[in-house]
């Protein structure tokens, strides 16, 4: 700038003016030469002042750059979640057609619900029994158990030998015919809302058995099975006696089929109760002068439950049960019982199972 006008100064004395001319000439060039000079000024300042108003674009102060993972196979992003766990699946084999079916283990559950539970039950009851379900499968697909499957490539059966289940394609079509479509809505519920839960203790998935009526006692497994299991005890359970239909029942047979399905003699019935069980059953009972278990006798005779009474009717025996199956784990009509009271599935998982705990699925088996 100052060369500048050091080079406009020079210029100006070559010229010959009168003094009044020069020095008007002066005092009005003076102040262009100033204004140039602002302006060029200004052009080197603005650079610097435009780059010190805008942060640096590397500065930590940007959110960091994010990786995302291209599936190689197709144009679209995929994210990839580092816990995510593979499906779980369940071969089924269907004993009709003798086939085996294979479907999330989500979907299984919901067969067997279907099969197992009335559909009207209380929701909560529903839930206990989707977390009963999905903790049967899960120990039998943790330890490998393909006991009683006739087949290979299965890991359970549709009968009442593991967990009763109807198909996915019987499902989808009889119930949509049969006008079960809400209901089916509703277990499809029970299971979303209880998905992957299971019952553990000890860290392993518990042997969830379950029946449908109690005598208004569960059984320890000791008194129905050999095994002792310390989840699996004796515990009251009032609502079946309010609520089940079939918590009693009476029927009659005669003395001759009495004895010939017992293997006795007719004419040597007497019968006399040796010991019961924590449960109220029929532990021990001597009939005609053989010991039998109240078990064997259920068994053998075809009854509801071990816990029964008897009359004898001249030519027959009316015998009275209280209670419907096995009597250990969960009774359904308990649950709904609970339910309709309301008790949350847990809770009266929690009831029936005692010191259990819950787990997700996929957690465990992935141990495996």
């Amino acid at each position: 700038m100052r060369e500048l006008i050091h080079q406009m100064n020079i210029s100006m004395k070559r010229f010959k003016v009168v003094p009044w001319r020069r020095t008007a000439l002066r005092r009005n060039f003076f102040p262009v030469i100033w204004a140039i000079g602002g302006l060029l000024m200004m052009a080197l300042l603005i650079p610097i002042l435009v780059v010190s108003l805008h942060p640096n674009p590397t500065s930590t102060s940007q959110p960091p750059l994010t990786e995302v993972t291209v599936d190689q196979a197709s144009p679209i992003l995929t994210t990839v979640t580092e816990n995510e766990e593979p499906e779980i699946m369940v071969s089924v084999y269907l004993s009709e057609n003798e086939q085996i079916e294979t479907l999330p283990l989500e979907e299984y559950v919901i067969g067997v619900i279907a099969a197992e539970m009335p559909a009207d039950f209380a929701f909560d009851a529903i839930k206990a029994q989707a977390i009963a379900a999905r903790t049967y499968i899960a120990r039998r697909l943790l330890n490998d158990d393909k006991s009683g499957v006739p087949v290979q490539g299965a890991d359970v059966t549709d009968t009442i030998s593991h967990q009763a289940y109807i198909s996915k394609e019987n499902l989808e079509h009889e119930w949509s015919n049969q006008g079960k479509a809400s209901k089916l809505t509703t277990i499809r519920r029970a299971v979303q809302e209880s998905r992957n839960m299971i019952m553990t203790y000890d860290g392993e998935p518990i042997t969830a058995t379950f029946f449908s009526t109690s005598n208004g006692y569960t059984e320890n497994s000791e008194d129905y099975w050999e095994e002792t299991i310390p989840y699996l005890r004796s515990v009251s359970s009032p609502w079946d006696k309010q609520i089940a239909p079939h918590y009693k029942e009476t029927i009659k047979i005669s003395k001759k089929q009495f004895a010939k399905q017992m293997g006795l003699s007719a004419d040597n019935s007497l019968i006399q109760i040796l010991s019961m069980t924590e449960g109220h059953r029929i532990k021990e009972i001597n009939i005609g002068g053989v010991t039998f278990s109240g078990r064997s006798v259920r068994e053998m005779l075809g009854l509801r439950s071990s816990e029964f009474t008897w009359e004898d009717s001249g030519e027959d025996i009316a015998i009275t049960t209280y209670g419907n199956g096995h009597g250990v784990g969960m009774s359904q009509w308990g649950a709904n019982g609970m339910a309709q009271a309301g008790y949350t599935a847990t809770q009266i998982l929690r009831h029936y199972y005692t010191g259990i705990d819950f787990e997700e699925v996929t957690k465990l088996l992935s141990k495996k």
